[in-house]
């Protein structure tokens, strides 16, 4: 019986050493987890240029609230809110009768001081006359001088009248004064408007829209950093024409905008310690509206090679930034790197890896120093680049 019970033990003993062998020859260790499966990719190398981004508003190139000139009741209203308009259509009409009667008023003063002028120019001739054969005396000669210099400048007051009533006859007609997009009247015929002054009434408004204009706000580092940059490209002073700028609008995720620096304010705001810029825009399509938000971005630096990774491949050790970069045995190392710019959805890498080199890029959050891993090897492409 002690035999028997003696044979079943080692008879188990042998199937557990058998099955223990057998474990180990699969090369697994108890309690070691599975490589875990990463997708790695080498850096991309590419020439890359180098944006500074800004948010402002886009503004018309042209902006006029159209007012009231002269006071009288709005015969007519002659465009449709919202059209184009010439400079020089006519907007609206205000009656332009009593106008014209003061017009007629101020030329008939004009021919009285005319005629006066003439009688006065016959009589200091007359006198001229008389005073050289010592007919009248030097008082009334003097008298009838003066008398025609009084009319003749009662004939330029004339003249100024008629000047006058003839411009306030013209103002009746309310003329667009810029090519452009007209807004909506904002007062309809059959009112009475006040014309001149602070009180004029405000008729409606138009717009400029080709091109436009944004405006942004820089601070001096990186103003100082595009005039160097300008001079360095051998294109002059900032502002000029060939200082490239970039647009998009609220539904834009690229920039699909073109355009140049036209303007640098000549000081710097000191309570903001920030210089304003301003960028000009074709708009031939009116799709940019004066007014709308925008973003806006400036060319910070020259075309330069440079290699770049996924923001979502670059990890954060407290103020430290690495990857893990995959070796020859399937083993990822801890690599510190020093970033550059911003190019997209990706960052220049200046230091810290090289392009050969193969980097985590997806999985990262599963890894830790000398650990093994299954990788999957893919290409980046241009868009994840993108500048």
């Amino acid at each position: 019986m002690q035999r028997t019970r003696a044979g079943l033990l080692a008879a188990i003993a042998l199937i557990a050493m058998t099955g223990c062998g057998n474990h180990n020859e699969s090369g697994s260790q108890p309690g070691q987890s599975q490589s875990p499966n990463v997708k790695i990719a080498q850096p991309l190398s590419q020439e890359v240029t180098e944006w500074d981004e800004y948010t402002g508003r886009i503004e018309a190139v042209n902006s006029v609230d159209v007012r009231a000139r002269v006071s009288g009741y709005l015969e007519k209203v002659n465009f449709k809110a919202g059209d184009r308009v010439r400079k020089g259509d006519l907007l609206f009409q205000i009656d332009p009768k009593p106008f014209t009667a003061q017009l007629n008023f101020a030329e008939a003063e004009l021919e009285r001081a005319k005629s006066r002028h003439e009688l006065a120019k016959n009589d200091l001739s007359r006198a001229e006359r008389l005073f050289r054969a010592k007919a009248i005396s030097e008082e009334e000669h003097d008298a009838r001088s003066k008398g025609l210099r009084e009319t003749l400048a009662a004939v330029e007051s004339a003249k100024a009248n008629v000047y006058t009533a003839r411009l306030n006859l013209e103002f009746t007609q309310v003329r667009s004064p810029l090519e452009g997009r007209i807004g909506r009247e904002l007062i309809t015929a059959g009112n009475v408007v006040n014309g001149g002054g602070a009180d004029a009434t405000l008729l409606t408004f138009i717009v400029s829209t080709d091109p436009v204009y944004v405006y942004v706000d820089a601070d001096e580092r990186s103003v100082l950093k595009y005039r160097r940059q300008a001079k360095k490209g051998g294109r002059g002073s900032l502002g000029d024409e060939q200082t490239p700028v970039e647009l998009a609008v609220a539904d834009e995720l690229n920039f699909p905008h073109q355009g140049h620096l036209d303007y640098i304010s000549p000081r710097e705001d000191t309570a903001t310690g920030t210089l304003s810029l301003r960028g000009v825009f074709a708009n031939p399509d009116e799709l940019l509206s004066p007014g709308f938000f925008a973003r806006m971005r400036i060319r910070a630096s020259a075309p330069y090679p440079a290699i770049l990774l996924p923001d979502r491949a670059i990890g954060t050790d407290q103020a430290q930034r690495f990857v893990w970069v995959m070796n020859q045995e399937n083993q990822v190392e801890y690599r510190k790197v020093v970033l550059g710019a911003q190019i997209g959805q990706s960052r220049v890498i200046t230091e810290g890896l090289k392009p050969e080199e193969w980097a985590v890029i997806e999985g990262i959050q599963k890894l830790k120093p000398g650990i093994k891993v299954n990788p999957e090897r893919i290409p980046l492409t241009g868009h994840d680049g993108e500048k």
